[in-house]
């Protein structure tokens, strides 16, 4: 059987690959690690490949941030590295190093969105206020045109690519306060915002939903309009790594692909993220 890969516009066909006597291809082992905003997208494309009759494949996932993700590669404990943030030249040496040479594929976009609890009145917040927040200047509401009610900043861990690329577009060269709350993955800011009506936090835009209340950032909504143009400045993409490109035709390699197709990308749109790609 011959595995045809659509790549941009370019057609790549594999070599043969073995069947078993059902007709399935025989059984892979993929382990995923890496970032929790990449996550909802990973289980949804782990629950397509294991649905498909032409696949006979083991996935393991963890979700335990970017950084550790990219920790696990250079150690050879995953095949693909999901990250919510690209990586780093010291994690680029370190794999190098130990004789790995990470490829990314760039799956889609995202926004990082600036929440809070559905009665907040505040609707937008500048650069300059999101830092003076996060940095400990601005404690209450009322700085910033809200209602008197101190502020409950919550972020991400430091391991998290979402913390990232919050303090490089956001808060550098300052440093977070030392009141703001950490917490280790979206769906836990989340809860945090949801049932807290002085807190803030920021998620992907695919935690964006009922129970907690966007707000614009220098006046702009996150939108994946908005986001797909670039006007929203707190945008980044969303990368799977592996250790260099996977052979030709391997479910590997149709894993790391499968946003190219119409099933991946209507996956990526469901859970509230940007294709790259348009049908």
């Amino acid at each position: 059987m011959k595995a045809i890969v659509t790549i941009g516009t370019t057609i790549l066909v594999s070599c043969s690959l073995a069947l078993t006597s059902s007709g399935v291809l025989a059984q892979d082992e993929i382990h995923i690690d890496g970032s929790t905003t990449v996550g909802p997208i990973i289980d949804a494309f782990v629950g397509a490949f294991e649905k498909s009759p032409q696949f006979n494949v083991k996935f393991s996932v963890k979700k335990t941030g970017s950084g550790d993700g990219a920790a696990a590669l250079i150690d050879g404990r995953c095949h693909i590295a999901a990250m919510s943030r690209f990586m780093k030249k010291d994690e680029y040496n370190k794999a190098v190093a130990a004789g790995k040479m990470p490829v990314p594929f760039t799956i889609c976009m995202d926004g990082v969105c600036l929440i809070v609890h559905p009665t907040n009145p505040v609707r937008n917040l500048t650069k300059a206020q999101v830092k003076a927040i996060y940095t400990g200047q601005v404690t209450n509401w009322k700085e910033v045109g809200g209602a008197d009610m101190p502020i409950v900043a919550i972020s991400r861990d430091t391991s998290s690519g979402t913390y990232e690329v919050f303090q490089q577009l956001v808060v550098e060269p300052e440093k977070l306060g030392t009141k703001v709350e950490y917490a280790n993955a979206n769906p836990q800011i989340f809860t945090r915002v949801s049932t807290t009506p002085g807190a803030i936090g920021y998620v992907g835009l695919g935690f964006v939903k009922t129970g907690v209340k966007a707000v614009s950032y220098e006046n702009v909504m996150p939108t994946k309009q908005t986001i797909s143009r670039g006007t929203y400045k707190i945008s980044r993409p969303l990368y799977l790594f592996t250790d260099g490109y996977p052979e030709l035709g391997s479910t590997l390699m149709q894993f790391c692909n499968f946003f190219f197709t119409e099933e991946g990308q209507d996956i990526i749109e469901a859970k509230g993220f940007i294709p790259l790609t348009s049908y």
